[in-house]
């Protein structure tokens, strides 16, 4: 089975499992009339469902207070979380493989080798989502953003990996946590205001040069929890800690847009189906798979309808690539 590689970039403790989480537990109430089927193998649906029953658990208290413990470990305990893409019933047509690293990869403790790992996944992968703590850029006019986001050291990454791109990418920036941002036009618009500032010297680079046609960029937020908003900030030994309220006391977990960042990783693959160009070298397949099942093609058709691109949704860059 042909497989697809995706790298969630982020420092410790931004959500990037726990965006992988909600996006698969909200897959299935998402894809409409589609048939398709969204299946991890054992050990992935064993994570996440640890992963799950910590996240519903936020909500025990009518604080929540602090995340969920980040990804710790060594390179060789890099987390692939492996879902097979196909038609409901059927054996899966697609391979997903989402990389998710230690994000103390990104500390300046970190090894050469541990830095240039990331790097080497960057190179590898089709797509990269870039997880954003909102609190940390939002807050206190960012006060805690390089601390946390450390949107230098991504760009620096990137002006590495990307060097020489020959093939299209997909880079998605999902801001998370960010249910107090997305209440109305006005703040869902200062926070995409607030990524393009920050993230400014990135943009700089994927539209330059080579990368200009060959980076898509997009904006998909994400409110992993759903019924909680930021409340306030804790320090302690200097650090932040970043605490939320529920919205009710009897709010229950309700995750909202956590599916967005896959319709538009399908929306893309499709569009480089449709697209007969050039030779793209890692999806020299594309055309094989999706030309087999034609009913793939027509439901990631249909479910890339659902992509959102107002109200804090926006692609920044390529939007080519995502045109059907």
């Amino acid at each position: 089975m042909h497989e697809l590689k995706v790298t969630m970039l982020g420092s410790t403790g931004v959500g990037k499992t726990s965006l992988l989480t909600a996006m698969y537990e909200q897959f299935a109430s998402n894809i409409g009339k589609t048939d398709l089927q969204l299946t991890p193998d054992d050990e992935s649906s064993a994570i996440l469902q640890e992963r799950l029953i910590e996240l519903k658990s936020l909500l025990d208290d009518f604080e929540a207070r602090g995340g969920v413990k980040g990804t710790e470990g060594e390179p060789t305990d890099l987390r692939s979380f492996i879902f097979g893409l196909g038609r409901r019933g059927k054996p899966s047509s697609l391979q997903l493989n989402f990389r998710d690293y230690p994000g103390g990869y990104h500390l300046a403790k970190a090894t050469p080798d541990k830095r240039q790992f990331i790097k080497d996944l960057l190179k590898e992968c089709v797509a990269v989502l870039i997880a954003i703590d909102a609190p940390a850029l939002m807050e206190l006019r960012g006060k805690w953003n390089e601390l946390i986001n450390r949107p230098q050291q991504i760009t620096d990454i990137f002006r590495t990996a990307y060097q020489d791109l020959d093939s299209p990418r997909l880079v998605i920036f999902a801001p998370m946590r960010c249910e107090k941002y997305m209440q109305t036009e006005r703040t869902s618009l200062e926070l995409i205001q607030r990524i393009k500032e920050e993230y400014r010297s990135l943009f700089d680079l994927f539209s330059s040069g080579t990368l200009s046609q060959n980076v898509v960029a997009v904006i998909t937020p994400v409110q992993t929890v759903g019924s909680v908003v930021f409340s306030r900030i804790e320090t302690e030994d200097g650090y932040p800690h970043f605490r939320f309220r529920k919205v009710g006391h009897d709010a229950r977990y309700s995750p909202k847009d956590s599916e967005q960042p896959l319709r538009y990783l399908l929306r893309f693959l499709l569009k480089l189906h449709l697209t007969n160009h050039r030779n793209w070298g890692v999806f020299n397949f594309i055309r094989d798979v999706f030309g087999m099942d034609e009913h793939l093609v027509n439901a990631i058709r249909e479910l890339s309808i659902g992509c959102k691109s107002n109200g804090g949704f926006v692609v920044l860059q390529g939007d080519s690539w995502l045109n059907l």
